[in-house]
């Protein structure tokens, strides 16, 4: 199995990851999220709600939906359920791969090591989430793990903030970033969706550079 980068991207590379406290959020955030030029989103499995929005989101259209921080097959199976067309993990899992290609959607696991990203490259897959990307050393630690690995593209996430788009988005081996800052939990409970729509086109500007 090979991860269909464009496909599960939609050609971009800037990735949201998304908290979603509750499924009520899910019009004006997907509306902003658009707004703002995204063309794909990650919705995090760590709330109660998660897949519920997930589904909302999906029916609302507009993104590309990819659910994170699954952990098992059956969270896949659910999200897959829920319209998810993407699978983005923590760290490798491959009871969580192998659902995927049963599944026959694009899986992007985390990895912190080589010898984890041997394992990723073993299931056919060539491309994974370096995360958490900051705490393990930033654009260093990036480029330290990609020189074997020339074939490899990434997708750092974890400590990323604005301020460090532009340089993982110039590492040859970065094929997008994913990031929190641009619509976090807070800025939903508030209903801040303009700001959302602010901070998301402005890293879409910046990723186009």
């Amino acid at each position: 199995m090979t991860v269909d980068s464009a496909a599960f991207l939609s050609g971009a590379r800037i990735m949201p990851v998304l908290t979603v406290p509750s499924a009520a959020n899910a019009g004006p955030l997907t509306e902003a999220l658009v707004a703002g030029g995204a063309r794909c989103a990650e919705v995090t499995l760590r709330t109660a709600d998660a897949e519920h929005a997930l589904k909302a989101m999906a029916a609302h259209g507009g993104l590309t939906l990819g659910a994170g921080t699954v952990l098992t097959p059956e969270q896949a199976e659910r999200a897959v359920a829920a319209g998810a067309r993407f699978i983005v993990s923590p760290g490798y899992a491959a009871d969580v791969v192998a659902a995927c290609r049963k599944l026959d959607v694009p899986c992007v696991p985390g990895v912190a090591t080589a010898t984890e990203l041997m394992r990723a490259l073993r299931a056919g897959l060539d491309t994974v989430k370096l995360f958490p990307a900051e705490p393990l050393g930033g654009i260093r630690a990036l480029r330290a793990l990609a020189a074997p690995f020339p074939h490899v593209r990434f997708v750092p996430t974890g400590g990323i903030g604005a301020d460090l788009l532009t340089d993982y988005l110039t590492e040859p081996a970065v094929l997008a970033v994913g990031g929190s800052w641009m619509a976090t939990a807070a800025h939903q409970e508030r209903g801040a969706y303009r700001e959302i729509r602010r901070l998301t086109a402005a890293a879409v500007e910046r990723s186009m550079r």
